[in-house]
């Protein structure tokens, strides 16, 4: 059975050139990792007869750290030929990508261009990757969205690095109903999970193995395998409020985050 779903998500690279603070993917404590070709074509061939996405979007961590960036996308799109792809950056590192313009108009890609800050600093590194974008689209025809990320910018934990803790007001459906993220099922060490932040959680306990034992009841939980049944499949995409629901805040407040090209380094100092 070829069950069809709004959206689904694979991190590209876990690693990311920002600090966003509070970032749903964790990707502000310095995680490593790229998803490499062979691991994204057997997630994919294991998936695609059974997940049909309106949209499969490829984000991170940053994506355009991968070197292989183009070839991925060409692989989505031979397997998932019945949806739209999606590419989601922060632009920073597009120029290493030449080929990248051709592929996103050979295969209708959305770019989604995201602003993190709103800083002369950042505005002015932002206005570059515009301009190359610019340069591209005179050659090349693609679909371009820019969006002020740091405008609907809400905490999905408390804390930093090793620091990190769940939000505890016990209110899972509450923090359902509220979450931004509800939609975005994720394609992780080729398994579905429900979210972001309940997927890539295992990487920051993997870079920081003393997080607070108040995780342990989320790290438990371990998605849906490539083995499961058409009735487990339907159940996972179907369902709404679970337990897991609970490590995020029941109303998420926005917030003006600090900037995110403040080194890493100065922030683990800080912690």
């Amino acid at each position: 059975m070829a069950l069809r779903v709004p959206l689904l998500e694979i991190h590209v690279a876990n690693a990311c050139n920002l600090t966003c603070e509070s970032c749903s993917h964790f990707s502000n404590s310095g995680h490593k990792g790229m998803l490499s070709l062979a691991d994204a074509e057997a997630w994919m061939k294991s998936w695609h007869t059974r997940v049909i996405p309106g949209l499969f979007r490829m984000l991170g961590g940053e994506p355009t750290l991968n070197p292989h960036l183009p070839a991925l996308i060409e692989l989505a799109a031979r397997y998932w030929t019945q949806s739209r792809i999606g590419l989601t950056t922060n632009g920073f590192f597009l120029h290493r990508h030449p080929d990248l313009p051709a592929v996103l108009e050979r295969h209708r890609v959305i770019l989604r261009l995201t602003i993190h800050h709103r800083s002369k600093e950042y505005l002015a590194k932002f206005r570059e990757i515009v301009a190359l974008i610019d340069e591209w689209r005179k050659d090349y025809s693609f679909e371009l969205i820019i969006e002020n990320a740091y405008e609907r910018w809400t905490r999905r934990y408390r804390g930093f690095g090793a620091g990190v803790l769940p939000f505890r007001d016990d209110n899972p459906r509450k923090s359902w109903e509220n979450c931004p993220a509800k939609n975005c099922m994720q394609l992780f060490r080729n398994r579905l999970w429900k979210c972001s932040p309940i997927a890539y959680l295992r990487l920051q306990k993997e870079a920081h193995p003393g997080i607070s034992r108040l995780w342990d009841r989320y790290l438990a939980y371990g998605g849906l395998g490539p083995d499961c049944s058409d009735a487990e499949l339907l159940t996972f995409t179907q369902w709404q409020d679970e337990g897991i629901c609970g490590m995020c805040a029941m109303t998420p407040k926005p917030f003006e985050k600090p900037s995110p090209l403040i080194p890493l380094s100065v922030l683990r100092e800080a912690a």
